[in-house]
């Protein structure tokens, strides 16, 4: 049985959404964490090596950070297909935009929120703006990330798009509306929101 620590509103939600979406059975265990704001602590229960979720644990693995669960639940469970397996001519894009997320895009609207400076070649992301035109000019061409092939990359990239415009954290424009709606309809979506 998979277990997924967990926490309601964080990058968790991702993983949730995702186990929905490959109907699997699996279990939450709800953990606390060390907030921004300073409240919260680590929960010793949970795995991830800083106390942060999401993590999980699935026979006898034991894997953290959102990207690294998605690729290791779309190539151990394949009944439903979300994600190029190994081999296959998308699979190189897949793991790009799989990881655009964490690497690329969260630092650059948290660069954002927090008024960071940017450095150029000092940060591993790029500008705000840069990764804002690089979303848009995508989904302005693309019905997903891969296309008209939905994937996880939809779940973390769109699952993060979602929130950052619901949270006023990059402007919400036609491409990203029509795509975010797009996503948040699927049947998936709602469940892992209901829970």
């Amino acid at each position: 049985m998979i277990t997924l620590y967990h926490s309601p509103q964080t990058r968790s939600g991702s993983i949730v959404w995702l186990l929905e979406e490959l109907q699997v059975p699996y279990e939450t265990k709800q953990v606390t964490f060390r907030k921004a704001d300073g409240t919260g602590e680590v929960d010793p229960a949970n795995p991830h090596p800083h106390g942060k979720v999401p993590a999980l644990a699935d026979d006898g693995e034991t894997v953290f950070e959102s990207g690294a669960i998605a690729l290791f639940l779309t190539d151990k469970y394949r009944n439903v297909k979300m994600g190029p397996a190994p081999g296959d001519a998308k699979r190189g894009e897949y793991l790009s935009w799989l990881f655009y997320r964490p690497g690329v895009m969260e630092p650059a609207f948290m660069e954002r929120r927090f008024n960071i400076q940017h450095v150029n070649g000092a940060m591993g992301w790029a500008k705000t703006e840069e990764v804002e035109d690089v979303l848009n000019n995508h989904l302005s061409k693309n019905k997903y990330f891969l296309g008209d092939e939905f994937s996880a990359a939809d779940i973390m990239l769109g699952g993060g798009l979602y929130y950052m415009m619901l949270f006023k954290m990059t402007p919400e424009t036609g491409a990203l509306k029509e795509y975010t709606s797009r996503i948040t309809a699927r049947p998936a979506f709602k469940r892992a929101m209901e829970k």
